[in-house]
């Protein structure tokens, strides 16, 4: 039995880097679709790879949500639960995953139009949840995310063929410019940065704490922010930032007394649902990278 060789388009996880210009549309709804979004959101988001939204959720819905991430990290069996990543030093709760399968809280934030009906216009589809998370990000010491692409390691690691996903962070509290807020390199998403390296069995294991495989050389690094400079993202609880899958990111570590605890939650398009991964020996767990490809309703 022979098998046929796969085409790759955005080749990753080699003896070198590679750069490979952007081959899919950033919005790819047609001009005039419905949505929450404005024509002149849309084509801020186009350009940039990004768009800041101040008030996502309200201050009511702010608090609605505070109390149900409090709810789960101080939860026994949430934190024992594979998809809780603790703090190396700390052991504090730095993320929980798939929290729209373990809340019908965040749930119901999923589902609500004026995030996900976002979510489809950009992608011009119906859009299903490859990822949820919470990020608690407390203070004292919670290491930061340092700079990558996502949809490197979504193409590498869950098989995400195409750039046809979004996602969402909402903040649940204040994100100041001192407590390791995200950074953005605007206009990174018009090009694909295949990293050198291969990918370890079980690699999720390690990147959740420290990403390794899959991080950008600091040369490469450089080139990017001499070319496109870095945004840092503040704003207040409600606020939320949607970016495109290929944005080159990252965060630093927080050091100050005040959390920054964020909703994220990644749409994919269900035209463009996961296949065997183009850069690891076997796909990521389900609670990391969905296999359940049902739309959002």
């Amino acid at each position: 039995m022979t098998t046929t060789a796969r085409t790759d388009p955005y080749p990753t996880r080699g003896t070198g880097e590679v750069i490979t210009p952007r081959q899919d549309p950033v919005v790819w709804s047609a001009p005039g679709a419905p949505g929450p979004m404005l024509p002149a959101e849309l084509l801020e988001y186009e350009r940039d790879g990004f768009l800041s939204v101040p008030e996502q959720i309200t201050g009511a819905e702010v608090a609605l949500y505070r109390a149900e991430l409090d709810r789960l990290i101080a939860d026994p069996a949430v934190r024992a639960d594979e998809r809780s990543i603790v703090e190396p030093k700390s052991r504090a709760v730095r993320s929980v995953f798939e929290v729209h399968r373990l809340s019908e809280v965040f749930a119901a934030l999923v589902r609500d139009e004026r995030v996900v009906g976002r979510a489809r216009q950009i992608l011009g589809s119906d859009v299903y949840v490859h990822q949820s998370r919470v990020n608690v990000k407390p203070g004292f010491g919670a290491s930061g995310f340092y700079w990558h692409s996502d949809f490197e390691t979504w193409h590498a690691e869950d098989g995400l063929p195409r750039m046809r996903t979004v996602s969402v962070s909402i903040a649940l509290t204040e994100n100041r410019d001192t407590n390791g807020g995200l950074m953005i390199m605007p206009g990174s998403h018009r090009a694909f940065l295949g990293c050198a390296g291969a990918t370890p069995e079980d690699n999720y294991k390690q990147s959740l704490r420290m990403q390794d495989a899959g991080t950008p050389s600091d040369a490469a690094l450089t080139r990017l922010a001499d070319e496109h400079g870095i945004r840092l993202f503040t704003g207040g609880a409600g606020s939320a930032t949607w970016f495109d899958c290929n944005c080159m990111h990252g965060s630093g570590d927080n050091i100050t007394p005040y959390a920054r605890s964020n909703v994220f939650i990644v749409f994919n398009s269900v035209e463009n649902a996961a296949v065997r991964p183009f850069a690891a020996p076997s796909p990521r767990p389900e609670f990391i990278g969905a296999r359940d490809f049902t739309p959002v309703r």
